[in-house]
């Protein structure tokens, strides 16, 4: 027994080192692979090299250039303007001098306006041969890369996603209704609103700040020998009234304040027919305006010196019932808003039937004015601050801060369609505009804002 316990012992010892012989051992073997290893580090400079292209383009501000060239182009041909009326309209004496400074400074705006433009386009210039260079050896360097692929997975990849694009796309269509019809929206030969730049001219009047409220723009229809008259009328009354309105025969004259034609509405301010409200146009050389304690529309011929009315919808509101506001403060005795568009003049005002929402009438042409039946939209009145007509769309401004302006609402008076969701917005020189209308003329939003005359930019696509 004990040789056998002894033996046992032997062989239990023996095993035990056996084990710890075999554990200690690595067992190691070598692959040799007849393909070169794939260049990791070619690809990460590839993908670093695309991400810099990316930011290069995206912090250039290619919009940039485009902006330039028509802000030069737009005051080229406001100086070839105001040389024309100087060249019709030199007295020798101050309007002269007014005029020559004036265009003296023009023409510094527009030498360093065309300064910047050379730099910017040299800058992009630059910028697009270095990024071409760049994409060459990238797509050189990712045609190399390609010889690894030999299974074809990324081309697999590629496929199966296309794949699953197509099914998904053939699914939504299975379970989709089909969409309502889109309705024809109106008709604009420039194309759609898509932006507003500027401001293109910043000036105060001849009658400095002693009047925040008033109006001033050109007239879609002008007189003839008037086609490049300007309008102006603050109301000169509490910052409510005025009973006249004065024509400049430039924009210099206008900015200088030299040389302006009024035409008087009656001896009193106010009284019967004299305008109420800042929110007044010019159209075919006759001022329409909000009248005077009466719910009516006021055409004054300038020629005639005569006023005529078209009275408002029954209920309609007016004597600061429902103005124009936002969160801090209403702009008192808007209740109508006049607005004028390529081929007519309508005006916005509210209504007990529609909730104090706003409704649009067309102003039928001729010396006796009348309004066309009115059209209902959504907008609550006192959520803006402003509207204007482009086409025969309305579009609505509200108040965002200090320093910026919202066009967030339009109503097609062909379609009826609306909308609430245009977020354009434009920067303001002043916190408040009392008055803002579009001119077919030139493209321009004309804005009276804390008695300064400014003028945008509308920029269509």
């Amino acid at each position: 027994m004990s040789l056998l316990v002894s033996t046992w012992r032997t062989v239990g010892v023996f095993f035990i080192l056996l084990m710890q012989s075999v554990s200690a051992t690595d067992c190691t073997c070598e692959l040799t692979s007849a393909e070169k290893p794939f260049p990791k580090g070619e690809l990460l400079s590839i993908e670093t090299a695309a991400v810099e292209c990316n930011q290069k383009f995206q912090s250039a501000k290619r919009t940039e250039e485009a902006a330039l060239r028509l802000g030069l182009h737009q005051r080229l041909l406001q100086l070839q303007g105001d040389v024309s009326a100087l060249e019709r309209e030199d007295d020798g004496g101050l309007y002269g001098a007014v005029s020559l400074r004036i265009i003296e400074l023009e023409l510094a705006e527009i030498l360093q306006l065309l300064d910047k433009l050379n730099r910017t386009h040299l800058m992009h210039r630059n910028l697009s041969t270095d990024v071409n260079a760049t994409m060459h050896e990238v797509r050189a360097e990712l045609k190399q890369l390609e010889k690894y692929d030999h299974m074809q997975i990324a081309q697999k990849l590629e496929e199966n996603k296309r794949l699953q694009r197509n099914l998904a796309q053939c699914q939504e269509e299975l379970q989709a209704t089909p969409p309502p019809p889109t309705p024809t929206p109106g008709n604009c030969p420039q194309g759609h609103l898509v932006n507003v730049e500027g401001p293109r001219t910043y000036t105060i009047t001849q009658y400095g700040t002693s009047y925040t409220y008033g109006a001033w723009g050109r007239d879609p229809r002008p007189a003839p020998g008037k086609e490049s008259w300007y309008w102006l009328t603050p109301l000169t009354s509490s910052n409510a009234f005025a009973n006249y309105v004065r024509q400049y025969t430039s924009l210099s004259a206008l900015i200088a304040g030299v040389a302006p034609k009024d035409f008087s509405i009656a001896s009193g301010n106010p009284t019967t027919n004299t305008i109420q409200g800042p929110n007044m146009v010019m159209y075919g050389d006759a001022l329409y305006y909000g009248c005077y304690n009466n719910p009516s529309v006021c055409r004054f011929n300038l020629t005639s010196r005569a006023v005529t009315t078209a009275p408002l919808p029954p209920n309609s509101g007016i004597n600061n019932k429902v103005p124009f506001c936002h969160l801090e403060a209403c702009y008192v005795y808007t209740d109508l808003d006049l607005l004028t568009d390529e081929s007519a003049v309508w005006v916005v005002s509210t209504s007990a039937e529609n909730y104090g929402n706003v409704i649009i009438s067309e102003v039928e042409p001729g010396d006796t004015p009348r309004l066309r039946p009115p059209m209902k939209t959504s907008l609550h009145k006192r959520t803006a601050t402003n509207t204007f007509m482009v086409c025969g769309v309305l579009y609505a401004t509200r108040y965002v801060d200090k320093e910026t302006e919202e066009i967030f609402y339009s109503f097609d008076t062909q379609s009826g369609l609306e909308r609430y969701n245009l977020s354009i917005r434009f920067r303001k020189m002043q916190t408040n505009i009392q008055s803002l209308n579009y001119s077919p003329l030139d493209h321009k939003l004309y804005v009276f804002s804390d008695a300064y005359a400014i003028t945008y930019d509308v920029i269509f696509e």
